[in-house]
């Protein structure tokens, strides 16, 4: 690892170099579908109409489209005038293409429960509730509400939501009275769909209480759906009625609403870590054409699969790999309800050697932490059912991919590391890794097929090969996010912050070989001495130290340097805190980027603040540090 030589004033400095490349297993590259990731990248730009024209027809439409897409910039249509229901695709196409006695989900909790539900079985369930939601009075178009448990029931009820046509908004179960609240209010819901209580490492939390509160003198709000788990039960009012009372006495005949392809699908209010949340809405058509194509050629999903997924429906990475291509693909997935530390930190491994689960979604935050309990614990478990464990949520640092190629792949052996980038407003990957081409430590990877991204400065031009500056997607695909629910002006700003551009918000570093490294948010971008540095940089660097498990970087006012660093670092286990050890860690930076990224200042927490999806909260350390205002915390981790 070395430095760079100083960079334009426009440019942000990628410090941090990692010449290693992993290559995927030979078995893994010879039988992926995107054999040829050149080729396939090449058409999906040069004629992007035929190649999703191409991908849709693997789908099935009640009419098809007469136009593929139309852009009126900066709004945009795909599949224009085509009628679909994306549950008719995940559901009835399986069950008619001989899925119907195939497993869907299999569900764990911390207790060590477990349920399992066919393709047949989950479409029975789902007309069943969609009919109880439609005796509510929900129809299509109208926003419910869901304030679920990581459950059956919860995935369950945002499919009955898209069968008859209603637009699902999930809230993260465990979110404030407040955020909750606003919400409701934002999206103008008239049905909430809760439970008495989620669990979280071991302890119940109360959700029918919190929706109470939130709910107090909102009239628009018609029914409450209570899931009630605990017993004795609780007694409900009258505004409330039982989710299985409800659901049970209905019809299991419930045909899918024919939805044009631009109808409404979800609302999802992004996770807030730099301020006011926005409602993303995502569509039926594209959005289901989008996820699909990347379950089947990202995640390389086969029939034999056991996908296990470790976000929660509360987050975009569940509504799209969890819920909806999962069950395009015809895939089994795995979920779990609670902490995936709990109740002891090598529960995954378990998991994945009971079901044998073959492609692995995760964040880098718990790769961090299971890092931080070191290689015995994995290594106690039969691994070699994992073929792809790929990563997405934040910048995975190279210490962390290498350590999970290492003691989670066996060395490449029989698994693959792969890293991705997207976002809520995206619906799917935008960066990443195919199982095609190697794998480098500190990049998400290229961009994927259907996405034009460029590392471009301030004025939208585009900046060198290795010189870093504002990441931009060029060109709407499918599954991006069609608007901001009730607030136009404000999608329509991010469309015109860098001319004919999607700003996504992040700084990013392109290499010449087309590899993105995404730094970390263009708000949290370190300023020291005229040098523009990510935060990621910093922290991997620390994390790249044998005693760290995880860092978070922040930059204070300094009246020489203009900003200096102060580092949070998370020790691993086995390891103390010391001045002794702050000097080691400060050596360490100033050896592997140099001594413009040394922090001033290293602090020793017991934990970092996160959002309930596992980022970091900067925004707030940074805040906490300099005495201002924290602003929206809705989504903090308690």
């Amino acid at each position: 690892m070395s430095t760079h030589a100083p960079a334009a004033e426009s440019g942000i400095e990628q410090l941090l170099q990692a010449g290693t490349e992993i290559h995927p297993p030979a078995s893994l590259a010879a039988n992926a579908r995107v054999g040829d990731y050149a080729a396939e990248y090449t058409r999906s730009v040069q004629d992007p109409e035929a190649f999703w024209d191409e991908i849709a027809r693997e789908l099935e439409w009640f009419k098809p489209w007469t136009k593929i897409f139309e852009w009126k910039y900066p709004t945009f249509e795909w599949f224009i005038g085509a009628k679909c229901n994306i549950t008719y695709n995940c559901l009835d196409r399986q069950v008619r293409a001989g899925r119907r006695n195939k497993v869907a989900y299999i569900w764990t909790s911390e207790e060590g429960e477990e349920q399992q539900i066919t393709y047949g079985q989950l479409l029975d369930f789902v007309s069943r509730a969609a009919n109880g939601l439609r005796s509510l009075g929900v129809k299509k178009g109208d926003r419910v509400i869901i304030y679920m448990p990581l459950s059956l029931e919860g995935v369950v009820s945002m499919l009955a939501c898209a069968r008859i046509g209603a637009v699902h908004s999930v809230v993260y179960a465990g979110f404030s009275v407040q955020a909750l609240r606003s919400r409701i209010e934002d999206a103008q819901a008239k049905v909430i769909v809760t439970a008495d209580v989620t669990f979280r490492r071991g302890k119940r939390v109360g959700l029918r209480s919190i929706v109470d509160e939130a709910i107090s003198g909102l009239e628009i709000v018609e029914m409450v759906v209570v899931l009630r788990r605990t017993q004795p039960s609780i007694e409900l009012a009258l505004h409330e009625v039982d989710f299985y009372e409800l659901v049970d006495q209905q019809s299991r005949d419930c045909p899918p609403e024919h939805m044009d392809s631009e109808d409404p699908l979800y609302i999802l209010y992004t996770s807030g870590t730099t301020g006011k949340p926005k409602g993303v809405l995502h569509v039926h058509g594209g959005y289901m054409v989008g996820i699909y194509y990347h379950m089947t050629r990202f995640w390389d999903i086969r029939d034999d699969d056991v996908f296990f997924c470790t976000s929660d429906i509360g987050w975009v990475v569940g509504h799209s790999y969890i819920v909806y291509a999962p069950l395009l693909a015809g895939a089994t997935t795995l979920f779990r309800e609670g902490a995936i530390d709990y109740p002891h930190p090598a529960i995954a491994w378990e998991l994945v050697q009971r079901y044998r689960a073959s492609v692995i979604f995760t964040a880098p935050t718990a790769v961090r932490m299971f890092m931080r309990h070191g290689d015995e614990l994995p290594r106690r478990y039969d691994l070699r059912s994992i073929r792809l464990f790929t990563c997405a949520g934040e910048p995975l640092n190279p210490e962390a991919m290498i350590w999970a190629h290492r003691v989670l792949c066996g060395n490449g052996e029989w698994g693959f590391v792969a890293d991705n980038w997207w976002q809520t407003e995206t619906g799917g990957p935008c960066l990443g890794t195919l199982p095609v081409f190697p794998a480098r430590p500190a990049k998400a990877g290229k961009a994927l097929p259907g996405v034009i991204a460029e590392v471009v400065d301030l004025q939208g031009n585009p900046m060198p090969p290795n010189k870093g500056g504002l990441l931009v997607l060029r060109r709407p695909f499918p599954h991006m996010f069609r608007t901001v629910f009730g607030d136009p002006e404000r999608y329509a700003k991010d469309w015109g912050k860098i001319p004919n551009a999607y700003t996504t918000g992040d700084v990013a570093v392109c290499d010449e070989d087309g590899y993105f490294t995404v730094v970390g948010r263009a708000d949290d971008v370190l300023n020291v001495a005229g040098h523009r540095i990510g935060t990621a940089d910093v922290e991997s660097a620390l994390v790249s130290h044998p005693a760290v498990a995880e860092a978070a970087v922040i930059g204070r006012p300094d009246e020489i340097k203009g900003e200096n660093i102060k580092a949070f670092v998370i020790l691993r286990v086995g390891h103390a805190a010391s001045p002794e050890l702050a000097a080691r860690l400060k050596d360490h930076v100033r050896h592997v980027l140099g001594s413009i990224a040394v922090p001033a200042d290293i602090a020793f927490p017991d934990k970092l603040p996160k959002t309930r999806s596992g980022k970091i909260m900067r925004r707030l350390l940074k805040a906490q540090e300099l005495g201002k205002d924290v602003g929206d915390i809705s989504t903090l981790e308690e």
